[in-house]
């Protein structure tokens, strides 16, 4: 039986869940915020109310989960009353690292008073959330899962830093430049103590130390794509060609470097359209390149419309995991401009999904968009293939991969 620890429940939390739960595995789920989806209180909302709550609800039975949800109701308000020194990075007392690091302590001691009860004999964790389920987990020798959804940190930070030098004025949006020794440590720590790491792609694979790769067992399982999404707008002839950057606008995700590739465009034709929270203040941006449409951010079914209503999806990243809206742009007929960094090189196939470009490299961005612009024809097929190729990867056959490295 396995106990499974994560605050928000992303979709790649809700998969392993989900094939836990189907296989009588799951122990049980300790989050900040959640319920079941089958609570009859649910039913009590109004219905603009019901679709906010039903994002925090779980197709599990009430009785598998378990919440802690002071710090991220706080959390919450925080961010929407403005509250920023509550939030503030690190030490803010509502702030992520704290959500993460109270739930994580809040999971050993669940661990150590229930670990016979309920027969747990593995651990499922995720980064940053993991070090003190992991050190009880090893002194009543339970086994230790970590899922790592980004690059190690020793890589990642390797790889900011530099972009810090290329582009200095960019460095406040890189973020993961300023975590403090004692969050990396805990990073470390997490990785030195368990047992089978679970990573979504070939990049984050490559990130780890040598000898975490050769002394534990590490599998790759790419995450899954949503249901295809289809609309006439995709499949429009005339007008500019609307390349698509979605996710926050920070050069950890490349944005710097697609604003310098679009400077290098001369073929006519071209709209940028970023859709996604900014960091710092919007003239910042449009300091740099002024010539996008910005989007803010929105509930994921108006995100597929505004997918739909694009072309190509440019994701330039440095640093990411597996970044997922790469299959739900491809499920939206969507082919890519992508770096491996970003975490989906598996779904590249040049000229045919797409194409993969070094990170780094706005003139190799560049090019790629002038090689749509000049061959506008090639498109329809293009969007076919790419829906294929996401269509390919199923959230079933990812739990699957989860339960088969996990085992007996």
């Amino acid at each position: 039986m396995i106990l499974l620890v994560h605050p928000f429940g992303n979709a790649n939390v809700r998969a392993v869940l989900a094939a836990l739960d189907r296989t009588d595995r799951l122990a049980k789920f300790l989050t900040t915020l959640g319920w079941s989806n089958s609570s009859p209180i649910l039913r009590m909302f109004p219905e603009k109310s019901r679709a906010e709550i039903m994002r925090r609800g779980y197709d599990l039975p009430h009785y598998k989960i378990r919440t802690h949800p002071a710090r991220e109701i706080v959390r919450q308000l925080a961010e929407r009353l403005g509250l920023r020194w509550l939030t503030k990075h690190e030490t803010g007392w509502a702030s992520i690292d704290r959500v993460w690091n109270g739930l994580d302590g809040v999971a050993a001691g669940y661990l150590k008073e229930n670990r016979d009860r309920l027969k747990i004999d593995g651990v499922y964790g995720y980064e940053d959330c993991a070090a003190r389920l992991f050190e009880q987990a090893r002194e009543l020798e339970v086994r230790r899962i970590y899922d790592l959804p980004i690059a190690y940190w020793e890589t990642a930070q390797r790889l900011l830093r530099r972009e810090a030098e290329r582009y200095p004025e960019w460095e406040p949006t890189l973020g993961g430049t300023r975590d403090s020794e004692e969050k990396l440590a805990r990073k470390t720590r997490e990785l030195e103590l368990a047992e089978i790491v679970i990573c979504p792609s070939a990049f984050v694979l490559d990130s780890l130390p040598e000898q975490t790769r050769r002394s534990k067992k590490c599998i790759i399982a790419p995450f899954g794509s949503p249901p295809e999404n289809r609309s006439d707008r995709s499949r429009r002839t005339e007008g500019p060609l609307r390349f698509l950057f979605a996710g926050a606008l920070s050069q950890r995700k490349g944005l710097a470097d697609l604003f310098a590739a679009m400077k290098l465009v001369r073929s006519p034709g071209a709209e940028l359209v970023v859709m996604g929270s900014p960091i710092l203040p919007m003239h910042f941006y449009r300091n740099q390149f002024a010539g996008f449409t910005h989007e803010p951010p929105r509930p994921h079914e108006a995100v597929l419309r505004l997918m739909s209503s694009c072309d190509v999806l440019v994701l330039p990243s440095i640093v990411e995991g597996r970044a997922l809206v790469q299959q739900e742009a491809m499920a939206c007929g969507l082919p890519l401009i992508a770096t491996r960094n970003a975490g989906g090189e598996d779904l590249i196939v040049e000229g045919e999904t797409g194409f993969l470009v070094p990170a780094g490299s706005p003139e190799t961005i560049a090019e790629k968009i002038e090689w749509f612009l000049q061959n506008r024809d090639k498109l329809p097929g293009m969007r076919e293939a790419a829906r294929a190729k996401a269509a390919k990867l199923t959230w079933t056959a990812y739990g699957d991969q989860i339960l088969h490295a996990i085992g007996d």
